[in-house]
């Protein structure tokens, strides 16, 4: 589904969310040259928050400003050439509306959500819920049904950002552990000096090797969750406990970037006591590895949901 804005004008605006309690982005779900401009503008109107708005944006272009579709839509947001031209917002004041410019489009973003959420407000139910459905099938679908319409697609959709939103906001409470867990680790620790094979995936033709995030998608593939291929879109997979909140299945991530999630390079399963089963490189073996190291970038509490919601494709 592309990402269409049009202009949104709230009475007050921002200003008149400032009283509203506002969710915070959980530490480096978003890269750091969007944070403040998703903060600020995921707090526009009351049906979206930061993360919500996080989530749209991933699912589009995993945040990449320079992304383009086959059908043409274009950036971050991934706009609709014609769309944009009618209705895309100067994001930054600084005289053009540039659909390439994040400072721009993200903005524009906020206020298609917010649009929506102005056409549907009415309606009984979720606002929140409502506004995405209104984004999928169209406002009068809402209205008409009074609420989320009876299809597969709206219905998977609201669900697919509901649940994304988990893993971009910043838990106020412990997060749950994983019932699987226990199986991921199971299978990593039966993988224990296995060769390191860079694109491996456990194959009887790779005769049975991982690399890093081959191991951790097959792991969690043995208790039934399917996970992305790569570890930048794994860290997404569900919501991210502190470092003093590990438990034993938790995915931690490694990046030489500590400000982006999308420059994530390493990936391993945590087993306790500040230690990880992964596949670390070229010439050695899936082995027991410490975490506490410099480029240690956070982690993930794999949820099925989490992993479910994810796009084949960023």
């Amino acid at each position: 589904m592309l990402l269409v804005v049009g202009v949104y004008v709230v009475a007050g605006g921002i200003a008149n969310n400032a009283g509203r309690a506002a969710k915070t982005l959980a530490k480096g779900s978003v890269p750091a040259a969007y944070q403040d401009l998703v903060q600020k503008w995921g707090n526009l109107c009351p049906a979206i928050n930061p993360a919500l708005l996080a989530a749209q944006l991933y699912q589009e272009s995993g945040f990449n400003p320079r992304a383009q579709s086959h059908a043409d839509a274009q950036g971050i947001a991934q706009f609709i050439p014609g769309t944009w031209a009618t209705h895309g917002i100067d994001g930054d004041h600084d005289g053009d509306r540039d659909v390439w410019d994040p400072k721009d489009a993200i903005p524009s973003a906020a206020s298609y959500d917010c649009e929506l959420a102005s056409y549907v407000k009415k309606v009984g139910g979720n606002l929140t819920e409502n506004m995405l459905a209104a984004y999928n099938a169209g406002s009068y679908a809402v209205i008409q049904y009074g609420g989320v319409p009876p299809y597969e697609e709206t219905r998977k959709y609201v669900k697919t950002i509901t649940t994304l939103e988990k893993s971009f906001a910043a838990p106020v409470t412990r997060v749950d552990p994983s019932e699987q867990a226990a199986g991921a680790i199971a299978y990593a620790q039966k993988k224990l000096g296995t060769p390191y094979l860079w694109g491996g995936e456990g194959t009887p033709e790779q005769g049975g090797r991982f690399d890093c995030s081959g191991l951790t998608q097959a792991a969690y593939k043995s208790v039934g969750i399917d996970l992305p291929r790569v570890a930048n879109d794994q860290y997404n997979a569900g919501p991210h406990p502190a470092r003093d909140e590990l438990l034993p299945g938790d995915l931690v991530f490694f990046s030489d970037d500590l400000t982006n999630p999308r420059a994530i390079r390493h990936v391993g399963i945590y087993v306790g006591g500040g230690y990880m089963i992964d596949a670390p490189r070229t010439g050695a073996v899936i082995r027991f590895d410490p975490i506490d190291t410099p480029d240690y970038f956070g982690a993930t509490r794999v949820t099925e949901d989490g992993a479910k919601a994810l796009p084949t494709t960023v």
